[in-house]
């Protein structure tokens, strides 16, 4: 059991590990959302630029599409290296995966562009066109990688796992 809940904590270490490519991709790949600066009574406001765009939702598409191409790449390379399975492996993979999402959100947001919204459209001028900040917006899609890589593994395991003998 001991060597078990060792290999689950290198596991959880390792799928976690993965959230940095993860939170790198989606902050390369994910669409920037237009927005642009006004001055209105010696105030600034901020308007997103088009506003029947479908760039919002996209970061958030984007992001789970990612979360499920890992979860499915985990759950494969993990039955692989550990074709016997066991519930610690199997929970290693579910929680490295929802580390791995949260560590890849916070690093997309902080790599991202400036938080600040007010101050960047105040530094670029009025009228200007910057990007707004990498935000998620659907908090579900933190789950895609762990629940595909769980579904990816159990289906793995079921078909091409080790068998119990059959009694004659």
């Amino acid at each position: 059991m001991k060597t078990e809940l060792r290999e689950a904590a290198v596991i959880t270490v390792a799928v976690a590990l993965g959230g940095v490519l993860l939170g790198l991709l989606w902050w390369w790949l994910a669409p920037h959302v237009p927005l642009v600066g006004d001055e209105v009574a010696k105030s600034w406001v901020v308007y997103v630029k088009d506003s029947e765009g479908e760039q919002a939702v996209g970061v958030d598409g984007t992001f789970t599409l990612l979360g499920l191409a890992f979860g499915l790449v985990s759950a494969v390379v993990l039955f692989l290296l550990r074709r016997r399975g066991g519930v610690p492996l199997v929970v290693a993979l579910g929680l490295g995966g929802l580390l791995g999402s949260l560590l890849a959100w916070r690093l997309g947001v902080w790599l991202g562009p400036e938080s600040d919204v007010l101050a960047h459209a105040r530094a670029v001028g009025k009228g200007v066109t910057f990007p707004a900040p990498l935000k998620l917006s659907a908090k579900g899609a933190l789950l895609a990688w762990p629940l595909a890589g769980l579904l990816a593994h159990l289906g793995l395991t079921s078909l091409f796992g080790p068998r119990d003998p059959e009694e004659q």
